[in-house]
């Protein structure tokens, strides 16, 4: 059994090997530390993603229109915006002449690209009095583009209004049904009733 003084002999030597391990436990640990430092955390930003901006509707283009008869400046080719009336087709063609008879136009008709705008003359009123094409009636529900623009103050405009509206809505049955077209009022229906027929 070893006695008091081998035990502190033992110490003795003990303690500067304890202190020597302590010290290399701790250099080891602070090379650990520095050969693999802590990785930073890696944080992805998205972006929003854009939305789609719309794309901006095509703004219409301009139209051009044929103005004839009763205005100053007949025989013009007018371009004018979209959505224009034929009051203003009849303002850039100089404007009515002190022969100009409205009752058969109607001002404020919309027009359309390739649009005729006739105003007649007042010298012209007594031609709505004659039956067209010698006598013969025109039979509004089979009628073509050529037969509706020879009546008297239809013109090229009312004449395709009638065949579209035709086209869309069916056969007239009577002036009421007429009346219903844009751009024909009563004074061109009272005009049209020793003109045209319904079958």
């Amino acid at each position: 059994m070893p006695t008091g003084e081998t035990m502190k002999n033992r110490g003795t030597w003990l303690s500067p090997i304890l202190t020597i391990m302590l010290a290399i436990s701790v250099v080891i640990g602070a090379v650990v530390l520095v050969s693999n430092p802590t990785q930073p955390v890696q944080i992805e930003i998205h972006p929003p993603l854009a939305s789609a901006t719309p794309q901006p509707s095509a703004t219409p283009g301009p139209i051009i229109v044929y103005v004839t008869g009763a205005v100053d400046q007949p025989e013009s080719m007018i371009t004018l915006p979209p959505g224009s009336r034929v009051q203003d087709a009849v303002e850039a063609a100089g404007g009515l002449n002190d022969d100009a008879n409205t009752t058969l136009v109607n001002m404020a008709a919309i027009l359309r690209d390739g649009d005729q705008v006739h105003i007649p003359a007042q010298t012209d009123a007594e031609i709505t009095l004659a039956t067209p094409q010698g006598g013969a009636v025109v039979y509004i529900n089979t009628a073509t583009f050529e037969e509706l623009d020879a009546l008297p103050g239809v013109g090229a405009t009312l004449a395709q209004a009638i065949l579209n509206y035709r086209e869309a809505n069916g056969n007239f049955a009577s002036f009421e049904d007429l009346d219903a077209v844009e751009g024909i009022g009563e004074g061109m229906i009272e005009r049209l009733r020793e003109l045209v027929a319904f079958e």
